[in-house]
């Protein structure tokens, strides 16, 4: 498989821009006083911290295509919640009222999970730093505020 580390020629402006977003985060988590080494996996090429109560993840994830092409695509992401026991109806509602709200921040729950999260995607084409620490401070907001009101709102009744 081809990876920025071994660059496929059909995809070199791709695999440049993947390059140059990677060093964004870096620059974004160095810009709130955490390290590379604090923070990024190069194991699983991710980055993790913490904003206030707020688990952040950040990752550019890969679409092949059978043509050949590649999509990469920047995803920040927080869990906020495990899904509630009870009041389903109004907790699913109030996750979907709020995805109309909050500034690109979308709810989601990923397959074979209990699990609620903040999520921001974004295709890395054209991305610069600006709009990288926009969507990534975003998120962080987002999350930190949102995994409190929700766990106040919804309480899980079985714990």
């Amino acid at each position: 498989m081809n990876t920025p580390e071994t660059p496929n020629p059909a995809h070199a402006a791709l695999d440049e821009q993947h390059r140059r977003v990677v060093e964004m985060v870096h620059c974004y988590a160095e810009s709130v006083g955490l390290s590379r080494e604090q923070t990024y996996n190069a194991e699983r090429k991710n980055w993790r911290w913490k904003n206030g109560s707020a688990n952040i993840e950040v990752l550019i994830d890969k679409l092949n295509f059978s043509n050949g092409s590649r999509r990469d695509y920047l995803r920040v992401f927080s869990p906020l919640m495990t899904i509630p026991t009870n009041n389903l109806l109004a907790f699913y509602r109030h996750l979907l009222e709020l995805n109309d709200s909050k500034l690109g921040v979308k709810l989601t729950i990923m397959p074979n999970s209990q699990m609620v999260y903040a999520t921001y995607e974004r295709d890395i084409k054209g991305m610069d730093y600006s709009e990288l620490s926009t969507c990534i401070a975003d998120l962080e907001y987002w999350a930190d505020k949102l995994d409190d009101e929700l766990k106040a709102q919804f309480p899980n009744l079985s714990n």
